[in-house]
């Protein structure tokens, strides 16, 4: 695929992102939350003449606040109690062993790594070793006793627990209940297209519903978040199911015109309203945010008439009349595996279903675990990995600026290394435009307290509140846009050190040189080398499904070996699918920081890597099942689903490496399953699980393929 290099328009569309006001990002009731949580422990100490100790507390509040989000409140709470927990102990390693620079150094340095290996997860666990390091290098440059330090931990972690409470108290339990009901209202519309399949004929079913759920869906995150792939993958499933709705309705209309009055029925009336029996429970169970009702009806039975329609295809010996019936009973196959996985997936796209989900992956072996973050950390601990890279380019850069800082003496010499871990970031247009607004917006917000200074004159109650509105405007704005961030982050932090009764005209002044230095170490550093991510993605994507292909090619053999010890191989392959996935991850993140990326691309590879990583879950669930089932020989034509299988990752791959390549040149994995399926065996353990985890390794991927396709031609038009 050819890779597009930015031009004039791309610097301009990165201009309109140094200035653009992303106006769904502002939370007025998220601002509200975390002044509150800021501001409350301060007048109380200022009340009570014990700034110090609301100082403290309200520290923790305040780097706690950061990451409070809009995600589901069990995850949200986890991570800001390990927020908590990491700026309290940030605060006592700081000011412990602040007095010794050497040490100093290089703890903030391993510190750093950490902090950057943590893109590898996602970008919110990314912005809590961010929150860390800041806090662990400003309080470095307070020593303290044993006593004293430990005392300001446990202070900044009773500021952070506070926050954590008014989130959990004040936020709604259950999320993305609008997107659910959109998506819910698909299903719904594809129900009533089911039972009267001869719409089909007369225009496209459903588009308004679609359009509607595509725009509902459009703000989840890409990744990071089971909840929203889940939501993600139910409207891929969606779309393929109105497609196939819509070629088994032209086929029903073409074979009902084929058949005589003598003739019997092919059962595809009773077939269609089966299958809207099925779409109306789901989009039910998705409107409302229960589980899916129980059914007369099951997929597993619709296959009986899928085999009714297979044995008058074999019985035939009309040549037109077989092949629409071999096209019909093809449309049938997948359509029962479409249904399967939306029932699989509707099943978790509850409240009930998720945290259902959650404890099926707590039980499994960690190393098997799709999103256990330890086993993505471990395999990320690798120079081919780009969190790697990020994480030394990090550590090396903090370091040097905490050291420069230092030695030559500055005044408030934190501010340096502070400035390179908040604005340094995996590439180079958010490490851009975050360094311009991150200097402009300081220059902007020191000029801003300091007229307030002059003009206003007050005690702590003064102060008090302008700390209020300084973080309401943070937490409430600074989402839309980084520079009224940056405006209001400076004088929040004037304001803050002016409650310790420090001169604000020094704190202005060591605040503003700092911040240029740090700066401009960080914008030099990627100038020199910049990355554009929008000419890495496609070769991410390549790499991930090569790395899917090797670890399909691992289980494949043990398979093939029953009764054989567990191959090494196994393990480096999942680990080696393990990076590639999590750098596919990471470059989608930036890709959609850059400037000049296409909304229709980034909307595509949503789905690509949600069905990617239903995928995934199928390919290690087929692994678990070689420790977890009796060996028994694999069945003959498995090696031919598994040689289709492999086929088909390899030609994704080229074609995202530039390749040619059309749907018609793929396997039929369909019908390779159901060769499969039909040899026997279902009665074996073994035998069973494979059939129903190749089952949706054959829909995921035959959603994949699709996705790729598509995805790969809109970014090669737009590139053109």
């Amino acid at each position: 695929m050819p890779a597009t290099q930015p031009g004039a328009n791309s610097w301009s569309a990165l201009w309109r992102s140094i200035v653009r006001v992303q106006s769904e990002k502002v939370t007025p009731a998220l601002g509200l939350r975390n002044a509150f949580g800021v501001t409350l422990p301060l007048a109380i100490a200022v009340a009570a003449g014990a700034i110090s100790v609301g100082l403290a507390i309200g520290t923790g509040a305040l780097n706690v606040a950061f990451t409070d989000s809009s995600e589901p409140y069990r995850v949200r709470g986890r991570r800001m109690l390990a927020a908590s927990v990491l700026v309290g102990f940030a605060v006592a390693a700081g000011e412990l062993f602040g007095h010794n620079h050497v040490l100093a150094v290089a703890i903030t340095m391993g510190w750093a790594f950490a902090a950057g290996l943590l893109v590898a997860l996602s970008t919110t666990a990314a912005d809590l070793g961010t929150v860390s390091l800041v806090t662990l290098i400003v309080y470095g440059a307070v020593s303290a006793s044993p006593e004293r330090a430990l005392m300001a931990g446990l202070l900044a972690l009773g500021g952070g627990l506070f926050q954590t409470a008014l989130s959990l108290l004040l936020w709604p339990l259950r999320r993305h209940a609008p997107e659910r009901r959109a998506l819910g209202d698909f299903y719904l519309e594809l129900a009533r297209v089911a039972d009267q399949p001869t719409h089909a004929t007369l225009a496209p079913p459903a588009t308004s519903q679609s359009t509607q759920a595509h725009r509902a869906l459009a703000g989840l995150p890409r990744s990071g978040s089971t909840e929203s792939e889940r939501s993600l993958a139910l409207l891929s499933q969606a779309e393929r199911i109105r497609l196939t709705l819509m070629m088994l309705a032209r086929l029903s209309i073409r074979l009902n015109r084929e058949r005589d009055a003598s003739s019997e029925s092919y059962g595809l009336d009773g077939y269609f309203q089966s299958v809207a029996t099925l779409l109306g429970l789901l989009g039910s169970a998705l409107t409302a945010g229960e589980p899916v009702a129980a059914a007369a009806v099951t997929p597993q039975q619709l296959e009986s008439t899928a085999s009714a329609i297979r044995q008058r295809e074999r019985e035939t010996s009309e040549p037109a009349l077989r092949a629409m019936l071999r096209d019909a009973r093809h449309q049938m196959d997948a359509l029962n595996g479409q249904l399967r996985s939306a029932l699989e997936l509707g099943a978790h796209a509850t409240p009930e279903g998720f945290a259902a989900f959650e404890r099926r992956e707590a039980r499994q072996p960690w190393r098997l675990r799709l999103m256990g973050p330890f086993a993505i950390l471990r395999a990320n601990l690798t120079l081919q990995s780009a969190a790697c890279r990020h994480a030394i380019r990090l550590a090396v850069c903090v370091g040097a600026g905490h050291a420069l800082a230092r030695g030559v003496g500055l005044d408030r010499p934190y501010w340096v290394p502070m400035t390179i871990a908040i604005v340094l970031k995996p590439d180079f247009s958010s490490t851009f435009t975050r360094g311009v607004l991150r200097l402009t917006g300081t220059f902007a917000g020191l000029a801003l307290a300091t007229g307030l200074f002059h003009v206003i004159r007050g005690g702590g109650a003064v102060e008090t509140a302008g700390v209020f509105i300084a973080m309401f405007l943070v937490r409430a704005f600074g989402g839309a846009n980084y520079g009224i961030f940056v405006v209001a982050v400076t004088a929040l932090v004037v304001l803050l050190f002016a409650l310790t009764g420090t001169e604000p005209s020094r704190v202005i002044a060591a605040r503003g040189w700092n911040t240029l230095l740090g700066g401009t170490i960080t914008l030099l550093a990627y100038a020199l080398w910049p990355t554009w991510e929008r000419s890495q993605v496609p070769e991410a994507f390549a790499r991930l499904l090569d790395a899917y292909r090797e670890y399909f090619q691992a289980i494949h053999l043990g398979y093939s070996s029953p009764g054989a010890s567990p191959s090494p191989e196994l393990d480096r392959a999942r680990q080696r699918a393990r990076v590639a996935r999590s750098n596919l991850e990471a470059s989608i993140e930036r890709l959609e920081a850059e400037p000049g990326r296409s909304v229709e691309v980034l909307a595509g590879l949503s789905g690509i890597l949600a069905n990617s990583h239903r995928l995934a879950h199928a390919l290690m669930a087929l692994e678990a099942g070689l420790a977890n089932s009796r060996a028994v020989a694999a069945r003959e034509m498995f090696a031919p689903f598994a040689n289709a299988v492999e086929l088909t990752l390899y030609h994704l791959a080229a074609f995202l490496r530039g390749s040619p390549l059309n749907a018609a040149d793929l396997p039929d994995l369909r019908e390779a399953h159901t060769a499969l399926t039909e040899s026997g065996g279902a009665s074996i353990d073994r035998h069973a699980l494979v059939n129903v985890e190749t089952d949706r390794i054959t829909n995921s991927l035959n959603t994949l393929s699709g996705e790729i396709l598509d995805w790969g031609h809109t970014a090669s038009a737009q590139s053109t």
